[in-house]
């Protein structure tokens, strides 16, 4: 198991990173401007960020119903039995799906909780029928259709000093 360890942050740190998790195009010169830093100054700390993984990329969001993946699906699944070898045999057959978007290991009733992006119920219905059902000790599954996204964000919540 990976251990990750608590990187210490300033504000300046802090105001970074909120920034640049709104906005990742920013470029070290207009960040730098906003927070009223040098630009070598606010490089450096991007830099150190990057190192130290705090900032472990910097992606593009894209719209999701502009490009018609319509469907969203919140999936529970129960193992029937939850030793090391079961819950590696899952991982293994899930994490390189590309329409499973975030999974989750539980504790409680369900074992893990997924979020699953198609482009209709069809699509859905085959990976479901096709994939997620054939993976070995699978007991349940209960899977809950989105019908409104009430809110969807990846700005993560930094404490203020």
């Amino acid at each position: 198991m990976k251990r990750t360890f608590q990187v210490e942050l300033d504000a300046i740190d802090r105001r970074i990173l909120d920034a640049l998790q709104r906005d990742g195009s920013l470029s070290a010169a207009d960040l730098a401007g906003q927070l009223g830093l040098s630009t070598t100054t606010c490089w450096r700390r991007i830099q150190q960020l990057e190192q130290s993984g705090v900032i472990r990329q910097r992606v593009a969001i894209l719209d999701r119903a502009k490009l018609g993946l319509d469907v969203v699906v919140f999936v529970q699944v129960r193992l029937s039995t939850q030793g090391r070898d079961a819950i590696a045999q899952f991982d293994k057959a899930i994490r390189d799906r590309p329409e499973v978007l975030d999974c989750y290991t539980l504790t409680g009733e369900w074992d893990f909780c997924l979020r699953i992006v198609t482009r209709d119920m069809k699509e859905y219905e085959a990976f479901f029928l096709d994939h997620l059902s054939k993976i070995p000790n699978v007991q349940s599954v209960n899977s809950s259709i989105a019908v409104t996204v009430v809110k969807e964000s990846t700005v993560l919540p930094l404490a203020r000093e």
